[in-house]
C-alpha cells in the first residue's frame, strides 16, 4: 500500500434535483468534460447523483429505475480512461424486486464494479430500510491510473459513520485510497463534527480518504457540501465550500487542493436558509414571494433571507394594519421593504375586520365566554391577512412565505389559515433568540448598512392583535421558553428533568409542555421550510396528534 497515491483526484459535489434525470446527466458529463480538461485521474460524484436524494417513493416505480439505470450505462460510455466513481439505485441482478443504493465504479466505457450501501440509516429523516437492501460487496476495487496499479475502497455515506464497518474492512485489507460518497443533511454544528470524525477515519486507518457530499436544498433537507480530502495522518489537505456547487482538486503526493475557511456558526446557518429558499423556489419553477410585513422581528428576517435567495425584485411585502397595530410597526415594515429593496403594497384590515365583527356579533351571543370572544377576533384578523395574502398569491403567481418560527410553532401561537397560511416558511426550525441572532448577524455583514430598523430588534414581540399586547403575556420571556423547548424537543427531557436543570418552577415547564402537545394537529398541517437541526418538526419528530400521555400524571 503506497502512503499518498500520485493522482489527480477531483470531487464534484453538484446541486442535482431529485427525479431530473436528463438534468443531472448533463451536470454530471460537464463534470466528466472538466476532469478530462483538467488530466484528472479519478472523479468523485455524490451518492445517488444520477437521480438526486433521497428520492422516497419514486423508488417503488421500475419505470424510475430503469431510467436510473439507462442513465448511468450512458454516462458511462463517455468516461474514457478516467476512472469515476458515482451514486444511482439499481434493482438487484438476481432478485429484482430488492432494491440497493450504489455507486459505480466506471473506466474505459463500462462498469468496472458496483458497490451497494452495506448501513442503511433509519433515523430521524433517514428511511432507507423503506426501500433498500443491504449490499455485501466488500467495495474493494483494484484499477490502473496514472501508471500505479491501485487498490480503492469505495463506501456510502453512513458506512463511514458510527462503527464503520464496511470501511474498517477495506482498511484491514490494505487499500491505496478510502471514497465515501455521500448525501449528508446540513444540521448546525454538524459540519465540524462530521470534518472531526473523518479526520479520526483517515487517521485511525492511516490512509488517504476523500469525501464527497452532495450540495443543495431538496424540499426541507439541506445539504452543505463540503466536501473534503485528509491525508494518511488525518490532516485536511483539501476543503470544497459549504452551501455551493463546486469542482475540486487535489493530489496527495504533491499538491494541496484548496482548503476553504470555515464558516462562523451564524454564517453557516443563513447560508443554510438561504440556500434551502432558492432551491425550493428554483427547482419548483416558482420566481414570486410574497408575505405579511409587521414590522416585527419574523417577518423582517423571513423578508431577508427571501431577497437574499431569489432577488429583492422578486419580493413583495403587504402591510396589513390593523386597527391595534402601533404606528411604528407601519413605519418600521415600510423601512425595511425601502431600505432591502423589495416592493410593498398597504392594505389596512380594519373595514374588513368590522365587517365580519358586524356579520358573526349575532352568532357569539351567549356563545363565548369574554376569554374566547377576545381569541376569535384575534384569530379572524390573522385569517384575514391570510385571506389577503393568498390573493396576491394566487392573484400574481407568488409562493405566500409563511413567517413563523419555531418558539411559536411549538406552543401553537399561530393561527391556523391566517399567518400559517402559505407555501414555505424560512424560519420554521428557528428557535426565537436564533431570529434576533441571524437578524443582527445579517445587518452586521451588509456592505450598505443594516437593513433590519433598529426598533424592529429592541421593540418587545407583540401580535398586536388586541390593546397593548405581548407576547410575554402568553408565553414565558423567550429566554426561558426556547431553553424548555430545545429540552423537551431536542434533547427528549421531560418535565421534572428540566425544571431541575433549569431551575424553572415545574408547574411552568408542564404548562408549556403542554402546550407542545395540544398543538400537534397545527403542526402537521404547516407548510415545508429548512430543517436546520436534528430534530425540525416534520420528519425528525415524529408524534400522534391523538396523545393521551400527561406530564403532571402520577402513574
Amino acid at each position: 500500500m503506497m502512503q499518498q497515491p500520485n493522482l489527480n483526484i477531483a470531487l464534484s459535489q453538484l446541486n442535482v434535483k431529485v427525479g431530473d434525470l436528463a438534468g443531472n446527466r448533463r451536470l454530471i458529463l460537464d463534470a466528466i468534460q472538466e476532469a478530462n480538461n483538467q488530466g484528472v485521474h479519478l472523479l468523485v460524484f455524490t451518492e445517488l447523483a444520477v437521480c438526486g436524494y433521497p428520492p422516497e417513493d419514486l423508488l417503488f416505480h421500475q419505470q424510475f429505475l430503469d431510467d436510473c439505470y439507462a442513465s448511468i450505462k450512458t454516462i458511462a460510455e463517455q468516461v474514457g480512461d478516467l476512472a469515476v466513481v458515482i451514486g444511482f439505485p439499481r434493482n438487484h441482478p438476481n432478485e429484482p424486486e430488492l432494491l440497493h443504493n450504489s455507486a459505480a465504479l466506471m473506466q474505459d466505457g463500462e462498469i468496472k464494479m458496483i458497490y451497494d450501501k452495506h448501513k442503511l440509516p433509519n433515523y430521524l429523516v433517514f428511511d432507507e430500510k423503506r426501500y433498500f437492501t443491504p449490499g455485501s460487496h466488500d467495495g474493494i476495487a483494484e484499477l490502473t491510473l496514472n501508471g500505479q496499479r491501485l487498490r480503492i475502497g469505495i463506501t456510502i455515506c453512513e458506512d463511514i459513520w458510527y462503527d464503520a464497518e464496511p470501511v474498517a474492512h477495506q482498511a484491514e485489507q490494505g487499500v491505496d485510497l478510502l471514497v465515501n460518497i455521500s448525501a449528508s443533511p446540513y444540521a448546525a454544528g454538524k459540519i465540524g463534527s462530521r470534518i472531526d470524525m473523518l479526520q479520526w477515519r483517515a487517521k485511525t486507518f492511516a490512509t488517504p480518504l476523500v469525501y464527497c457530499n452532495l450540495v443543495g436544498g431538496q424540499d426541507e433537507l439541506i445539504f452543505d457540501g463540503t466536501s473534503c480530502a485528509l491525508d494518511a495522518a488525518g490532516e485536511l489537505v483539501l476543503l470544497a465550500p459549504s452551501f455551493e456547487a463546486a469542482f475540486s482538486t487535489v493530489n496527495f503526493a504533491h499538491s494541496q487542493g484548496p482548503v476553504a475557511e470555515p464558516e462562523t456558526p451564524l454564517a453557516e446557518l443563513y447560508d443554510a436558509l438561504v440556500t434551502c429558499t432558492r432551491d425550493y423556489f428554483q427547482k419548483n419553477g416558482f420566481t414570486q414571494a410574497v408575505l405579511g410585513l409587521s414590522g416585527g422581528i419574523d417577518s423582517a428576517l423571513t423578508a431577508v433571507i427571501a431577497a437574499d435567495a431569489i432577488g429583492a425584485e422578486n419580493v413583495t411585502g403587504v402591510l396589513m394594519p390593523s386597527k391595534y397595530s402601533s404606528d411604528h410597526s407601519v413605519t418600521d415594515a415600510q423601512l425595511l421593504a425601502d431600505t432591502l429593496g423589495i416592493h410593498s403594497q398597504l392594505v389596512p384590515i380594519k373595514p374588513m375586520h368590522n365587517a365580519f365583527h358586524e356579520f358573526l356579533e349575532p352568532l357569539f351571543n351567549d356563545l363565548y365566554d369574554d376569554y374566547f370572544h377576545r381569541q376569535t377576533d384575534e384569530n379572524i384578523q390573522a385569517r384575514i391577512r391570510g385571506v389577503l395574502l393568498m390573493a396576491f398569491s394566487n392573484n400574481n403567481n407568488a409562493i405566500l412565505l409563511c413567517t413563523s418560527n419555531k418558539s411559536e410553532t411549538a406552543v401553537g401561537y399561530t393561527t391556523l389559515y391566517g399567518d400559517m397560511a402559505g407555501g414555505f416558511a424560512p424560519i420554521k426550525d428557528l428557535f426565537k433568540l436564533q431570529v434576533y441572532a441571524l437578524c443582527e448577524y445579517r445587518n452586521g455583514i451588509d456592505p450598505a448598512g443594516p437593513v433590519i430598523p433598529a426598533n424592529t430588534l429592541s421593540k418587545p414581540p407583540s401580535a398586536e392583535l388586541r390593546p397593548d399586547q405581548k407576547d410575554s403575556d402568553s408565553l414565558p420571556e423567550y429566554a426561558v421558553l426556547d431553553g424548555i423547548l430545545e429540552a423537551y424537543l431536542h434533547r427528549h427531557k421531560d418535565a421534572a428533568q428540566i425544571a431541575k436543570a433549569m431551575n424553572q418552577d415545574l408547574d411552568l415547564v408542564i404548562k408549556v409542555l403542554k402546550m407542545v402537545d395540544r398543538n400537534e394537529y397545527k403542526r402537521q398541517q404547516a407548510a415545508p421550510g429548512p430543517r436546520v437541526t436534528q430534530m425540525a418538526f416534520g420528519k425528525d419528530r415524529r408524534m400522534p396528534i391523538t396523545n393521551g400521555f400527561r406530564h403532571d400524571a402520577s402513574d
